[in-house]
């Protein structure tokens, strides 16, 4: 699908009340815990993008794939973002900032096209606002080794394809096992909180009017 519909899309779904939980609860475990949406009252703040770039007549969506480190996000696919600084004016300006540190892509050149609904991730403890922009031009990545072991760059009409959408067993945060629901792309298992933000994604765009 060519970027300018993309956007055009875009443009007028972001001005509808978005679908939020309705979305999100498709991409988590059949019996969902309630308390998982229950927000601490200490809980940080940070922001994700989620960016489209044209290339070959198509849009595209890059993931990041975070090395293996101590903690709870360790080698997963994610958004390019982090946590909100008290230098950032808003969440977008962190979006957007961890997105040029994580990646290389310039702040100045992403169009922002609004947010998706906010996701809490009860292990880090932090809520974290999604996103949308897009590139005019196909970028040139410059990916930061410390943060980012690979990129992957997602043909937008796969993340619309119901066929990458599984189920698999993934380990909680404290060691247990579970079955989760997660996006297929290119054999990585997308699942937790970047998966909540394409399900209500997903949910958004395949259920529109307009």
């Amino acid at each position: 699908m060519e970027l300018i519909k993309v956007v055009r899309k875009l443009e007028r779904l972001l001005r509808e009340p978005l679908p939020g939980r309705i979305g999100h609860v498709t991409m988590l475990p059949q019996l969902v815990d309630e308390k998982r949406f229950a927000v601490r009252e200490d809980h940080r703040k940070g922001a994700v993008l989620m960016l489209f770039y044209p290339d070959s007549n198509s849009s595209f969506v890059p993931f990041i794939k975070r090395p293996e480190y101590p903690g709870v996000h360790s080698g997963q696919i994610a958004f390019p973002g982090g946590k909100w600084e008290p230098e950032d004016a808003d969440l977008s300006v962190t979006a957007l900032r961890e997105t040029e540190e994580e990646i290389g892509i310039y702040a100045e050149k992403v169009t922002l096209l609004g947010k998706l609904s906010d996701v809490y991730i009860p292990p880090s403890n932090f809520l974290v606002s999604p996103y949308i922009g897009f590139l005019e031009e196909k970028p040139e990545f410059r990916p930061d080794p410390i943060e980012v072991e690979r990129i992957i760059s997602c043909p937008f009409p796969i993340l619309l394809d119901k066929e990458i959408r599984k189920l698999t067993q993934v380990k909680g945060s404290i060691g247990s096992s579970f079955e989760a629901p997660y996006f297929d792309i290119e054999n990585e298992v997308v699942w937790g909180a970047t998966a909540m933000m394409l399900g209500e994604f997903t949910y958004m765009w395949e259920n529109s009017v307009l």
